[in-house]
């Protein structure tokens, strides 16, 4: 393999957009370090991309507060031999529902892995990044981060935070050759929105496009941001949300 071979660190990277990250970079040629929590899903990632002729491997984990985001960076750059050029923060947990029944335990664990883990492996990558003065990072959010949304106040609230930092790393890092950006989705199919069932649809049939995404078309405009052809592209958020925060 090439030793300078570009590696890409993608949490929640075993399943959904995620795992389409990671396919279409291991595609690319790019060294894919997936991280996740299910070892089964980690490692049938892993071997599907290595059968394709890609270089993947996975760490399981469990992003909860900072010093589980700084292991897993470190072990990042130990497999991707002293450095780690694309970061794509795309864990997530989105759960609905009144913000009068919402429990503090779900406000910490929502924050936990949507903003706390991500600030942490920012902390932890974007440095090096500078360093070598070359690095890219994508967070993924949401499109009701941007408008208010009845049953969404802790997932929202979480991922519009995230917006805001994605602004304040491009400030802070991108002066450096670190690009930071955001994808917001709109409505998409995969393995964790299933149990929507047809409100997916119903969701989805609001907007211009009218029906949901596939994870591989989400995938798509991250992997725009993450690699060269988006080299003058910092700060964004590229909303591939079907058009629904357009109308």
């Amino acid at each position: 393999m090439n030793s300078n071979q570009s590696t890409a660190l993608i949490t929640g990277g075993t399943s959904g957009i995620g795992r389409a990250v990671a396919n279409q970079l291991a595609a690319q040629g790019i060294h894919v370090v997936v991280a996740g929590r299910n070892a089964d899903r980690g490692e049938q990632t892993v071997a599907a991309i290595r059968s394709a002729g890609g270089k993947a491997d996975f760490v399981q984990t469990d992003l909860r507060d900072a010093s589980s985001a700084r292991s897993l960076a470190k072990r990042a750059v130990e497999l991707g031999n002293g450095r780690v050029d694309i970061l794509v923060n795309n864990a997530g947990i989105f759960p609905f529902g009144p913000t009068h029944e919402t429990t503090e335990d779900d406000f910490e664990r929502v924050y936990a892995l949507n903003v706390k883990a991500p600030y942490f492996l920012v902390a932890e990558l974007a440095p090096l990044m500078a360093e070598s003065g070359k690095g890219a990072i994508v967070n993924i959010s949401t499109m009701v981060a941007d408008y208010g949304m009845s049953g969404m106040s802790l997932y929202g609230s979480s991922k519009a935070a995230i917006n805001l930092l994605t602004k304040a790393w491009a400030a802070e890092y991108g002066p450096s050759g670190v690009r930071v950006n955001t994808v917001s989705p709109g409505p998409t199919r995969t393995e964790g929105t299933d149990a929507m069932g047809e409100g997916l649809d119903q969701l989805a049939a609001q907007a211009p496009a009218g029906r949901p995404a596939s994870a591989d078309e989400i995938a798509e405009a991250v992997v725009f941001l993450a690699t060269d052809r988006a080299s003058f592209i910092h700060g964004a958020n590229l909303a591939v949300d079907g058009g629904q925060t357009a109308v």
